[in-house]
């Protein structure tokens, strides 16, 4: 059904084995969940790229235990308007939560978390690092969790690693820091997700989230990872590629200019900055896979890892150059694109790849279905036929929301932009992957247009106030 009425959810899921339920009149014990989140990872990796010099072998292990989804959004492309609707099932059109400042909480006081939902069903939900957005406070949901180590500070070095250069602030540094990993946030983490696969609590099964923060800014990794990344460059783009856009465009993106302006005037004066910030991002990855990588050995040495669904998302893609741009908060493919991997012991089959469009909507519902829980009233649908067959039919494309009225459709040939004034943009991804040609303004598209504008929400909520940060 087109448009984002909310889907209510009626999912029992009798035909998956190994959930809750009966079989042969005994009853069986509930799955596991590994439910990770990797922040600001774009498609710029192995995993999803085979031709990318950022190898990522640990996603690719995941990855062949069960189902990459290579066409996968987020729902929206800043942190905590993409991780509010996916770990609460509603979109930013519903809810209000358009911004990194919005009130969450406030918007939704009632709203069962993915977490609650399975605390509320007996499971024993435990977590680390980066789940809920952690820039200011008020934004971490303590209800969600029986146990929880929050995100520590970030490590920095005695003064900023690019003082010399006089661009950016601390928090957009990047090189070799520091010496020892294991004072990093994710190797904490990492610490925290594997003890707790190695002590599961008891006979309760266990919902454990683990959030890595790199290759979030700044682009910071121990030295081991920066090996190897000398020869990486910054991606291709166009010089004028910003002589097509709309004015739509140009307004959403005024307040992001800074950072793409500030690093070309540094590479102009220091140059090959640009290729090392770019290898900073490479080793972040690298740094990132590796952490995934121990917390994955300490759930193949648990019993239960039989009984495990493991659920893998970034959060956002992220812009190194593409399309004249630097960092998220855009509606283009490269801020949107993301890492999505399911592994469903007994569902999935082993080494599958989907090509469906698929938005991050689609893991509140599924996870519910696919643990027997009851469902719950979803702005998303359930993508366990997709999981069941990747090649089965899905007639739901991927929506995109940045700010009230911005929102991008993408279906498995376009991406189709349509901004707050109006405005539009509309790219041929068969030919014309880097968005390179916005052909919004050529007549013989205009049913393509009209096709993915009826995906879009017919009404949209006012912004909730903000978080004073």
């Amino acid at each position: 059904m087109r448009g984002l009425v909310p889907f209510l959810l009626f999912g029992w899921t009798a035909q998956v084995a190994w959930s809750a339920g009966l079989e042969n009149g005994q009853e069986r014990a509930r799955p596991d969940v590994l439910f990770i989140a990797i922040d600001d990872m774009n498609d710029w990796i192995s995993l999803l790229d085979p031709e990318s010099p950022i190898r990522t072998p640990n996603l690719e292990r995941l990855a062949r235990r069960g189902v990459l989804f290579t066409r996968a959004y987020c729902v929206s492309p800043a942190c905590n308007p993409s991780r509010s609707a996916l770990l609460t099932g509603l979109r930013p059109s519903t809810t209000g939560i358009y911004a990194n400042n919005s009130d969450w909480r406030k918007a939704l006081p009632k709203r069962r978390t993915i977490m609650q939902q399975f605390q509320a069903a007996g499971y024993s939900v435990r977590g680390a690092g980066k789940i809920f957005h952690h820039k200011a406070e008020g934004f971490h949901d303590k209800a969600s969790f029986d146990d929880f180590q929050m995100m520590a500070p970030q490590n920095m070095p005695p003064r900023k690693l690019n003082e010399g250069s006089g661009y950016g602030s601390r928090n957009t540094d990047w090189g070799v820091w520091p010496p020892d990993e294991r004072n990093t946030i994710d190797f904490r983490t990492a610490d925290y997700c594997i003890k707790a696969l190695r002590n599961p609590p008891g006979d309760k099964p266990l919902f454990l989230a683990c959030g890595i923060f790199k290759p979030h800014s700044p682009f910071f990794a121990p030295k081991k990872y920066h090996r190897g990344m000398e020869n990486v460059r910054p991606p291709p783009r166009l010089a004028d590629d910003w002589k097509d856009l709309p004015d739509g465009a140009r307004i959403l993106m005024g307040n992001t200019k800074w950072f793409w302006n500030g690093m070309t005037k540094l590479d102009r004066r220091l140059p090959g900055s640009f290729d090392r910030f770019v290898q900073a991002y490479a080793a972040c990855c690298v740094f990132a896979d590796t952490q995934l990588g121990r917390v994955l050995d300490a759930l193949d040495a648990s019993p239960r890892r039989g009984r495990t669904i493991v659920v893998l998302w970034s959060d956002h893609g992220f812009h190194l150059g593409e399309k004249n741009h630097i960092e998220k908060f855009a509606l283009w493919e490269k801020s949107n694109h993301v890492p999505f991997i399911v592994v469903a012991p007994g569902v999935t089959g082993e080494g599958e790849r989907c090509q469906r469009p698929v938005d991050l909507s689609v893991i509140y519902p599924t996870l519910l279905e696919l643990s027997g829980l009851p469902g719950a009233k979803c702005d998303g649908l359930s993508a366990l036929p997709l999981l069941r067959d990747p090649d089965c039919e899905w007639k739901q494309p991927a929506l995109m929301t940045y700010g009230r009225g911005n929102h991008a459709v993408r279906s498995e040939r376009w991406r189709y932009i349509r901004y707050a004034d109006g405005s539009e943009e509309l790219y041929d991804h068969t030919i014309d992957p880097h968005e390179w040609r916005n052909v919004a303004g050529s007549p013989e598209w205009e049913a393509v247009k009209a096709e993915h504008r009826a995906w879009l929400p017919a009404k949209e909520a006012v912004a909730v106030s903000n978080l004073k940060r």
